[in-house]
């Protein structure tokens, strides 16, 4: 049986079954397989994927994948107007950060309709795929500045989220935000930028070890003249500051353009290994089993980079579904709010507050930390972030209770003080005004929801003597450090288990 500490939290339709289908999943292979692709999935999902065998689970998943979302978007996202400041360079410093602060306002609208999307999508898989290319091609409302052109870059990953891979590379090479993010506009003859070609090589496709300086030169100079429309936020190609030399890449020469490069890119198996390697440390455990990432990148590749035959081969692995590999993975800031609203049945009034406080455990959506995105795993916990994820989770579950005054809460509390919480705009905060931003969005939050103890334990399904062991069950990736009291108040058993240790892993 595991047991965790504090202190240890501290350190598809094309897919064909095979011939020998596995055995039928049961409640705990179902709960791992749900809560490892989507958020906090509720006991009546987990029994209507109860009986599947691995390979129809993981069929069923990838059949109901989206590539739009179900959410309406923010009224200025797909406003076709200018982006600059209004009357351009001839904008006073008052209009500038006037747009510069409604920036920033939508920035925060943006965070909250994301957050409503995971929440609402039929598809919790497409969401999560999202959310980790997102991480994979950083960008960030703290460079690019404009809401509008994160939002766009947010549909495309979502389109082709669980796509071709090499589509998805090719339309993100061309997406203003990242335009913006690498300085590819900056790029032209004679003077080449060379931070889109590190990146795309480093963290894009082959990763570290297999490329070399003068690669990164060569491929720069093939994507001089990827530029921007900067009044309309838009991809343009200009061709006059376009190097049409030959170049060297990788071995190969020739009169390369961007395209070619991105091609020669995703014709090594470095790059099929590469991604295959992430999604396991996403899906599966934190150490890949080089010999089966070697096998499935193999047929990832062969696939012309199917993104859901990288899934499938995960997601129907003995290593998926090992006893070894269960409850190893730290749930992101993400996970953990997103994951504990949708398992209680929480509707916000007010989704901002929430994706505010997802950015005070670490996780701030549309502005990762740097080029390199939420190193992730447990990088999660620190002192801080797991004291601000344990108050979080305390106070939303005081929520019926009635002897607690929730504006009263005293500010020691939250001593945490979340280190990581950042400003909409991407500006780093005072110790004090991290606090306060934590505080205050927690009250907002929990305002606008409203938890009944008694009726969510009444619906698992089960009697009401065993309900702590299935409500431990369903929330637990393994057994507690102490089992729920059954006899205790419905509220107080609730908060013991979300209390526990292991409900900060999955």
């Amino acid at each position: 049986m595991k047991s965790l500490t504090i202190a240890a939290l501290l350190s598809v339709a094309s897919i064909a079954f095979p011939a020998v289908a596995s055995a039928p999943l049961n409640y705990d292979d179902a709960r791992h397989l749900l809560n490892r692709t989507g958020f906090g999935a509720t006991d009546a999902e987990i029994r209507r994927m109860v009986g599947k065998t691995r390979e129809e689970a993981a069929h069923t998943l990838l059949a109901a994948t989206r590539t739009t979302a179900v959410t309406a978007p923010p009224a200025w996202a797909n406003d076709a107007g200018p982006l600059r400041y209004p009357r351009g360079e001839n904008a006073s410093e008052i209009e500038k950060k006037q747009f510069q602060q409604e920036q920033i306002r939508d920035g925060l609208e943006l965070r909250g309709w994301w957050l409503d999307e995971m929440l609402a999508t039929p598809s919790p898989l497409t969401e999560r795929m999202t959310l980790f290319w997102h991480n994979h091609f950083v960008s960030s409302q703290q460079k690019v500045k404009l809401a509008r052109l994160m939002y766009g870059q947010n549909v495309t990953l979502r389109a082709h989220a669980l796509g071709h891979y090499g589509d998805l590379l090719h339309a993100v090479a061309r997406d203003p935000a990242m335009v913006i993010y690498l300085d590819s506009a900056q790029n032209r003859k004679g003077t080449p930028n060379e931070n889109f070609s590190r990146e795309l090589m480093e963290l894009f496709t082959l990763g570290e070890g297999n490329y070399g300086e003068q690669d990164i030169k060569e491929a720069a100079r093939a994507f001089t003249g990827w530029s921007l429309d900067r009044d309309r936020g838009r991809f343009v190609f200009r061709r006059l500051i376009h190097d049409y030399g030959d170049k060297t890449v990788l071995g190969r020469s020739g009169n390369f353009d961007g395209d070619d490069v991105l091609d020669i890119l995703l014709a090594k198996a470095q790059t099929a290994e590469f991604i295959t390697r992430k999604l396991w440390r996403e899906f599966v455990s934190p150490d890949p089993d080089e010999a089966e990432v070697k096998k499935i990148a193999s047929r990832f590749r062969d696939s012309r980079y199917d993104i859901k035959v990288a899934l499938y081969d995960l997601l129907t692995a003995d290593a998926f579904y090992a006893k070894e590999n269960r409850g190893v993975l730290v749930k992101s800031p993400v996970d953990l709010v997103v994951g504990t609203l949708k398992q209680f049945d929480l509707k916000p009034g007010e989704p901002v507050p929430f994706a505010v406080a997802a950015a005070a455990m670490g996780q701030n959506l549309f502005s990762p930390p740097n080029v390199k995105g939420w190193p992730g795993g447990q990088t999660w916990i620190n002192t801080s972030t797991l004291l601000a994820r344990k108050a979080f989770l305390d106070r939303l579950f005081r929520a019926d209770d009635a002897g607690v005054n929730m504006a009263d809460a005293s500010a020691r509390a939250m001593t945490p003080a979340p280190i990581q919480a950042i400003a909409a705009g991407g500006v780093q905060e005072s110790e004090v005004a991290r606090r306060i931003r934590f505080l205050r969005a927690m009250e907002r939050g929990l305002k606008s929801v409203q938890f009944d103890s008694v009726a969510w334990l009444a619906e698992l399904d089960t009697t009401a003597h065993a309900r702590a062991d299935a409500a431990t069950r369903l929330l637990l990736a393994y057994a507690p450090q102490a089992a729920a009291d059954p006899a205790s108040a419905p509220l107080a058993m609730v908060r013991q288990i979300v209390l526990d240790a292991a409900y900060q892993l999955k």
